[in-house]
């Protein structure tokens, strides 16, 4: 691991004008004010990182504390979709992982060229008032073609990195895409572009039963064939695999059978989602730490589905209602971590690390180190 960079923030390259200009050069300011107080132990902890490592493991946090107990030798990169922690900053830092912001906003209101400067130089003066290290974009919005939208999310890619790149020295701009390139839940995206206005994407390797065209029975959240064929995809389209990170899920789906046949069919209700008869919808997300103990008390016990290459199991709650459980343990996911390293993708990540148990207790102690695990590299493994 590198040592922690002391080269401190620029302030903006050139001077903007006019009032937009005014009001960026009072938000540096005051940005710049609210910077001089590190929050750390060690000032040097406020300091970007700058290495890049060649293996990223990218993390989502979402708040609490859980982040104690993370598996800090792989972490490269946490995502905060929480509330902001400047203890987790400084925690990161010291070991070398980059924090980085959650950024969102509605596609009309970055239409406009200004929309989108005012909207970025906020985002990068809260992530130097922050001492963060860039931002995750995370926009999962419809996107037609044809519309102004399409051109203005892939320019908002490349300003908001060429403006990062240029503030924080070692910044990184990621960008959150579905699990396919096809046009999922309608978001046609200029994918090549985003790829190369951006240092990654982050591919979204689950809630792939967000648009079901076929039966509606419960299934995978994130199938092992439909997943690696999104990847193909992407490659195809000329896109780096040193341009993509798989994301995996700590998290499973708990639907509601309708009927629950003798073979294990669940069918569910017909929940529509952009244009799909039905979806994931139709279930409710559970955490891998519910999952894991709910299971020893269900009336089928783990049971592995070939096709798809992913555990499930069925329950029967208090009214008397079945139940499906599909979900991802270290087996399912190291099957699709393999692809990693024979494509040499950039790395890996998970829809959310505070989705484990971290309480201590003997079982689920190794259950939980047992999903950390499974993210590195087989190479690192032998």
């Amino acid at each position: 691991m590198s040592r922690l960079q002391l080269r401190p923030w620029r302030l903006l390259s050139s001077p903007p004008r006019g009032i937009r200009g005014l009001a960026l050069l009072a938000l540096t300011a005051l940005s710049l004010a609210a910077g001089s107080d590190c929050p750390c132990p060690e000032p040097e902890l406020c300091r970007p990182i700058r290495h890049h490592p060649d293996f990223e493991v990218f993390v989502f946090d979402v708040g609490q504390k859980t982040w104690k107990s993370y598996d800090w030798s792989q972490i490269t990169t946490v995502a905060t979709f929480g509330k902001y922690d400047s203890e987790l900053m400084c925690y990161a830092h010291s070991k070398g992982a980059r924090v980085v912001l959650k950024g969102d906003v509605s596609l009309k209101d970055i239409i406009d060229p200004a929309s989108r400067a005012s909207w970025i130089a906020q985002k990068v003066n809260l992530a130097k008032t922050q001492y963060m290290d860039g931002i995750n974009i995370d926009i999962e919005q419809e996107v037609n073609c044809l519309s102004p939208e399409y051109d203005a999310l892939t320019a908002l890619v490349k300003e908001t990195t060429d403006t990062f790149h240029r503030e924080i020295e070692g910044s990184q701009v990621t960008f959150d895409v579905a699990w396919s390139p096809k046009n999922i839940d309608r978001r046609c995206y200029n994918y090549t572009g985003i790829a190369d206005a951006c240092d990654f994407l982050f591919v979204m390797s689950y809630d792939e039963q967000s648009q079901i065209w076929s039966e509606c029975i419960a299934a995978a959240n994130a199938p092992y064939n439909q997943t690696l064929t999104g990847y193909n995809d992407y490659i195809k389209m000329s896109i780096n695999p040193k341009k993509l990170v798989m994301g995996v899920p700590w998290y499973g789906y708990d639907y509601t059978c309708l009927n629950l046949s003798e073979d294990h069919v669940c069918t569910i209700a017909k929940v529509p989602f952009r244009g799909a008869p039905c979806s994931d919808a139709a279930g409710r997300q559970v955490p891998y730490k519910m999952i894991m103990k709910q299971i020893n008390s269900s009336i089928s016990g783990n049971q592995w589905d070939k096709d798809q290459q992913a555990p499930y199991y069925n329950y029967k709650d208090p009214a008397g209602h079945f139940h499906q459980v599909w979900y991802d343990n270290p087996q399912s996911i190291s099957l699709k971590a393999t692809y990693i390293q024979n494509y040499g993708l950039r790395g890996i990540g998970m829809w959310n690390a505070n989705c484990l148990d971290y309480s201590g207790d003997t079982v689920a102690k190794q259950q939980t180190e047992e999903m950390w695990e499974v993210l590195k590299p087989k190479l690192l493994q032998r």
